[in-house]
Order: C-alpha cells, then structure tokens, then sequence
C-alpha cells in the first residue's frame, strides 16, 4: 500500500510539473518540465532523506557520544524487531524528533538537544517508539518524497511570481505562456503542495502513536511527552530549518509557535488532544 502511495505522489508531482511546463512555456515548456520531473523523481527516492537531514543540519552520532540516547534506540529497534537506524542529533533548545529513510534499512531517526532535556527516560522512549514505527510501517519514504515535492512546487510558485513582477505575464503572449499560466502557477501550486501534505494522512500519526505505545509497553509515556512537545512548540522559536514543506515528518508541528497562520489551517498533525485521548484508551485496554 505505501509503495502505491509513493507511486502516486511522484505521479502527482510528474502531472503538475507537466501541467504547469505548458501554461508557461507551451509544448516546449512541457517537455523541460517532463525531463526535470524524472529526475526529480529519481532524486527524491534515493537522496530526499538525506535532504531532510541536511536541511535540519541534523548530525549522526555514534553509541559513544550519546550512549544513553543510542542504547535507548536500539533496545527500542530490537523490541519492533527492525534494523538499527541511524542516530541523528540536531542542535536546537525546541524539543522535536522525526524519522526518514526509504525503508528500514536505510531508515534514520532525529531528535533535537531540546527534546533531550525536556523529556525523562521514558517519555523519550515513547517518542522514539512512535518514530520507530513510522519506519517499521515504511511511512518515512512517503514523507521524505512529500516533503521534497512540496518543496519544488514551492519554488515553482515563486518563479512564477518573479515572471509577474518582470513582465512575465502580459496579456499579449502567446501559447498560453501568458497572464493565465503565471496566475494558474501561483495560486495553484502553493495550494497543490499543502494538499500533497495534507494527503499524507493524518491516520498516519494515529497510527504510529498506537504502534509506539505497543513498541514501548506505556502509551502514557508517549502522551505525556506530546503535552510536553506541544505546550514548548507552541511557545518556542521553530527548529532552524523548518519550513512548511518538512513540518509533517515532526511528531509535533515545529512552526506552532511561529507566524505561518496559513499552515495552520491546513496543518498536517491531528490535535494532541485526540492523540491524547486515544493513547488513555490504549492504556485503559492494556491494563485489562
């Protein structure tokens, strides 16, 4: 099934880049648009993961520079019978974590200084457990691959609103490369890339939060450490490297506390209340 979503997103990707190649440039600009989108393709399955990474300035550690941390993760990757990822430290105060990797075998998982200190033994498990299972359930590619199409589309839209400021779009130009190609690239495409997040279902972190109290053994763990991670998103500055296009792959949105009230609208993580919520059911049935 995840194979057949990634499928679709790059198809999606494909489409739009076509799409908008002819309402800017005509036949030709279809056809650059064509080639690109393949490679875009390509890029995004093998190399998006470590765009990610690298966009966070996330840095692999070794059992050595954070033994507790590391050990945590691999009693955690043995438990969810998984290979052992690699280990990624980002140096920021604000507390946040995700996972990347096309698969388990090539599978990361990240979490932030500030994660560290805000959350005890536990609470850190729990949210490893949550990341855990994203890679177990191979939902790391689709967020990889949604967060690098996001990420063109964006850029495209901006291209399209420098073509307007410099004449891009008078009315006289033919092959509709004209005012109505700019206008449709700039409205549609910002548009498209939120939609592309938001298709990356939030079921998808109901999920992995159940998958991580079962992999960990405490889901009040788990959902105490969201509270915590949502009251400090919400009033800390965002991760440096955050943007809207990467904010899905977080287990708490990192632009909470920030001023992207347009993401908000269309924010790709459930409330922490109902994951709360539902992580207090799965507590109540295990002690059954």
């Amino acid at each position: 099934m995840n194979t057949f979503k990634t499928t679709i997103l790059m198809a999606l990707l494909t489409a739009l880049l076509v799409v908008v190649g002819r309402s800017l440039g005509g036949q030709q600009g279809m056809i650059i648009m064509l080639v690109f989108s393949l490679g875009m393709n390509f890029i995004s399955y093998w190399y998006s993961d470590k765009m990610v990474l690298a966009a966070y300035r996330a840095q692999e550690i070794s059992r050595a520079q954070a033994p507790e941390l590391f050990g945590l993760v691999e009693k955690l990757a043995q438990k969810a019978e998984l290979p052992m990822p690699k280990v990624c430290v980002i140096h920021s105060r604000t507390p946040n974590a995700f996972a990347t990797g096309r698969n388990p075998e090539h599978a990361a998982v990240a979490v932030t200084t500030g994660i560290m200190e805000t959350l005890d033994y536990n609470e850190l498990g729990g949210v490893l457990a949550h990341e855990l299972s994203h890679i177990k359930h191979r939902d790391t590619l689709i967020s990889t691959i949604a967060a690098s199409i996001a990420g063109v589309i964006s850029t495209i839209a901006h291209i399209a609103q420098w073509a307007a400021i410099f004449g891009g779009g008078r009315s006289n130009d033919r092959d509709n490369g004209g005012a109505l190609g700019l206008l449709f690239t700039i409205i549609v495409a910002p548009f498209a890339a939120m939609m592309i997040q938001l298709a990356i279902s939030r079921s998808r972190e109901y999920d992995a939060d159940k998958s991580g109290g079962e992999i960990c053994g405490d889901p009040m763990a788990l959902a105490s450490a969201l509270q915590k991670l949502d009251y400090a998103s919400s009033r800390m500055r965002p991760i440096e490297g955050a943007t809207t296009s990467t904010a899905h792959m977080c287990i708490v949105n990192p632009l909470k506390g920030s001023n992207v009230t347009f993401a908000g609208l269309f924010s790709t993580h459930p409330s922490t209340e109902e994951r709360v919520a539902r992580l207090r059911e799965q507590a109540r049935e295990m002690r059954r």
